[in-house]
C-alpha cells in the first residue's frame, strides 16, 4: 500500500515538475490555462464594443435629429490630421501583429523592435490628437462654459464654416452644435483613454520581452494585447469616417 503511494506521489511530482514556470498551479495543463485566458480576454472586448456601441448608437440619433448641424460641426474637422491618425493606427497594428509573430517564432529583437515601433507609433497618434484638441479650444468648440456658436450663427467669422455654408444656421440649430463636439470629445477621448492604456501595457512588455519574457513559448499575453491594441484601432476606423466623413461636401 505504501508502495503505490510512493508511486502516485512520484508520479504527481513529476508532471508538477514539468509544468513550465509560466503555469499557474489552479489549471492542470497550459492548455487549459491559454483558453481561459483567451476567453477572458474576448469577454472583456465583448463589454468594450457594447460601450462604444452605445456611443455610436447615439451619435447617430442625433445626427438623424440635428443634421445640418452635425454637418456644419463636422466641416470643423481637420481631414488631414484624421486621415494621418488613420495611416498611423494602420501600420501600428501592423508593428504589432509582426510582435506576436515574432514571440510565437521565438526572436527577440524581432519582438523588442515590433512592440518599440508601436510603442511609438501610438505616441504619434496622440501627438496629433493634441493638435486637433488644441485647435477645437482655440475655435471655442469645446462643450460647456468655453463653447461658442458664433462661427455657425455669422459664417463669415470662419472661413472653414462659409467655405461650405452660404447660409448661416439658425441660432437655436447652431446650439445643436455642441452636441456634436460633445460626442466628438466623448468618442474621441475614450479612445485616447483606451490608446493610454494601451501605451503603458506597451511599456511594461518591451521592459519584459527585453529580459528574455514571451519568446520562450509563453505568447498568450503578447496575442491578447495584440487583440486589444487591434479592436482600439477598429473602434478608430469606424469613429473617422462617422466624425470626419459623412457629408463632408454638401
Amino acid at each position: 500500500m505504501s508502495d503505490s503511494s510512493t508511486i502516485v506521489q512520484g508520479a504527481t511530482a513529476a508532471v508538477h515538475h514539468e509544468h513550465p514556470p509560466y503555469q499557474r498551479h489552479h489549471f492542470e495543463t497550459i492548455g487549459q490555462q491559454n483558453d481561459a485566458t483567451n476567453f477572458a480576454m474576448w469577454l472583456f472586448l465583448l463589454t468594450e464594443i457594447m460601450f462604444f456601441g452605445g456611443l455610436f448608437m447615439a451619435y447617430l440619433i442625433l445626427r438623424n435629429w440635428y443634421y445640418p448641424a452635425f454637418v456644419a460641426a463636422s466641416h470643423q474637422l481637420n481631414i488631414g490630421w484624421g486621415s494621418a491618425n488613420t495611416a498611423v493606427l494602420i501600420s501600428s497594428s501592423f508593428t504589432m501583429a509582426m510582435g506576436v509573430w515574432c514571440a510565437e517564432t521565438r526572436r527577440k529583437s524581432g519582438l523588442v523592435l515590433a512592440l518599440v515601433a508601436t510603442f511609438l507609433l501610438g505616441l504619434v497618434f496622440l501627438g496629433i490628437k493634441s493638435i486637433e484638441y488644441t485647435e477645437k479650444i482655440e475655435k471655442h468648440h469645446v462643450p460647456g462654459f468655453h463653447y461658442s456658436v458664433k462661427s455657425f450663427v455669422d459664417p463669415a467669422s470662419d472661413p472653414d464654416v462659409a467655405e461650405y455654408h452660404d447660409k448661416p444656421l439658425a441660432p437655436d440649430m447652431a446650439q445643436k452644435t455642441e452636441l456634436y463636439f460633445f460626442l466628438y470629445f466623448a468618442m474621441t477621448g475614450m479612445h485616447a483613454l483606451h490608446m493610454i492604456i494601451g501605451i503603458a501595457i506597451l511599456g511594461f512588455l518591451i521592459v519584459r520581452a527585453s529580459a528574455g519574457a514571451y519568446t520562450t513559448g509563453h505568447v498568450t499575453f503578447v496575442e491578447n494585447f495584440g487583440l486589444y491594441w487591434h479592436f482600439v484601432d477598429i473602434v478608430w476606423i469606424f469613429l473617422f469616417p462617422l466624425l470626419y466623413l459623412i457629408s463632408r461636401h454638401q
